[in-house]
């Protein structure tokens, strides 16, 4: 992976990518069990080499390699993946290899790219190249969405009485930055119970306000707020 000179907007080259049925958000956590070939050697040269591979969120296929059941006894093709174009760098935060084949890894959510060209490699890999978004600017929590924000920490205060190792298990982590609407507006995207297309779109929003009034909408609908 190669990053282009710094001419414009940063463009990374042949960035690897993880497609999965999730969402990653900038600032959150994201835990991965990696047993499939394609992306055991990936991340292992990732974190080798302190290099981010992307997370994109699937819209079509399945997050395993699957052989499509359509195709050919001989033709030996694979069912079809599509990815959304809008994905989040992920750097590996930690590495365990608990057996051999099997990868547990912790990520964090870094910047915001766009897919501007895409290949799958032989054995399966995508790699991209990509346009990154410049770093979300931080935008106060206005007076007519604090609510919102407090409706947040009383859950995190609520899980550190009743079960603090449950913590570990959220992408709810420090740095909390409480007065950030990026922030707050991606933390409750990512806890709240919503299909994957609908957090992509969240996620892939340039108004951090936006999204947190969105986000707000879809609390008072779900009677969260509260």
């Amino acid at each position: 992976m190669n990053a282009a000179p710094a001419t414009g907007p940063l463009k990374l080259k042949q960035l690897p990518l993880f497609p999965l049925q999730t969402v990653l958000f900038p600032g959150g956590w994201l835990p991965l069990r990696i047993f499939e070939v394609r992306y055991l050697d990936m991340i292992g040269r990732c974190h080798k080499a302190g290099a981010p591979f992307g997370v994109v969120c699937l819209s079509e296929g399945s997050e395993v390699r699957r052989v499509d059941p359509a195709a050919p006894p001989s033709g030996g093709a694979f069912a079809k993946e599509v990815f959304h174009p809008v994905g989040t760098l992920a750097r590996i935060e930690s590495l365990e290899r608990p057996q051999p084949g099997l990868m547990m890894v912790q990520c964090r959510g870094q910047q915001r790219f766009q897919v501007t060209r895409r290949n799958q490699l032989s054995h399966g890999l995508w790699v991209a190249d990509v346009q990154l978004d410049e770093p979300e600017a931080t935008v106060t929590v206005p007076e007519h969405l604090v609510n919102t924000r407090d409706a947040l920490q009383r859950l995190l205060n609520n899980l550190q009485e009743r079960d603090p190792q449950s913590l570990e298990q959220l992408p709810l982590r420090p740095p909390y930055r409480w007065d950030d609407s990026g922030w707050v507006a991606n933390r409750w995207a990512e806890l709240l119970p919503a299909p994957p297309e609908l957090k992509q779109r969240l996620m892939a929003l340039d108004n951090p306000l936006l999204r947190l009034e969105l986000v707000s909408d879809l609390l008072e609908r779900l009677g969260l707020e509260n």
